[in-house]
């Protein structure tokens, strides 16, 4: 091969080598609009409103926010308190590939995202987002449908409940009673801002088939005072 041959080969690879690495640099990021529509799936459990915590904390601000630091939130396992982690682009990236590989004995039931491009796209959402940006559109049925029970209607504004054998029967302030299997009533509590008023429980539905119901209580210690046995 002649010398100019050589120098010509070698300048082709030189301009193939960075025509491959511009590609790479110029891919964006991450597609935060397609992250936004990744987020639907992780807003069953975490919102994105400022301590509003669900089964998970809230993820607002979590850019830059220690593991584990919330202090509204209560929930956190001791693995994850105890990791020292930031959270960023890195540690965000492999906490959402494997949560437990991540960090182990972690309280997160969520097997991780194996897709890099998804991560990426969801990350450049959660970045966005934690800097209170959102994409065009708002939150785009992202946000957790909270419902403020002290506006609750007289249909749902529990007035007694009793409980007879197996069954309990519960009164509403519009003067009807429902009445349902023992196992087929729940009893809940909310605390939040949204919940019930003191003393004043809500029953809401559950299930298909009309015959399951939980009850909310803005308190614990206010249950068992509520419910009367009476036959």
């Amino acid at each position: 091969m002649s010398t100019t041959m050589r120098r010509t080969s070698l300048a082709l690879a030189v301009m193939l080598t960075m025509m491959v690495v511009g590609a790479r640099a110029a891919e964006p990021p991450g597609n935060v609009s397609q992250g936004a529509a990744l987020f639907r799936t992780c807003a069953a459990c975490h919102s994105l409103i400022p301590d509003r915590n669900m089964t998970g904390p809230s993820l607002a601000g979590i850019w830059g926010r220690k593991a584990g630091s919330l202090e509204s939130f209560d929930r956190y396992s001791s693995a994850l308190k105890a990791s020292n982690i930031v959270w960023g682009d890195k540690t965000l990236d492999a906490w959402l590939k494997s949560p437990s590989q991540f960090i182990p004995n972690n309280h997160m039931p969520f097997a991780g995202i194996s897709d890099a491009r998804q991560r990426t796209n969801l990350i450049a959402f959660l970045k966005q987002a934690s800097a209170g940006q959102m994409p065009a559109g708002g939150q785009g049925g992202m946000a957790p449908d909270f419902t403020d029970l002290k506006k609750a209607g007289a249909d749902r504004q529990v007035r007694s409940i009793r409980i007879c054998r197996d069954s309990y029967f519960v009164t509403t302030a519009d003067g009807k009673i429902a009445d349902f299997w023992e196992p087929n009533l729940r009893f809940k509590t909310d605390s939040s801002n949204t919940g019930p008023p003191s003393g004043k429980p809500v029953i809401m539905p559950a299930g298909m088939m009309g015959d399951r119901a939980f009850v909310i209580f803005a308190a614990p210690e206010e249950i068992s005072a509520f419910i009367k046995p009476q036959c």
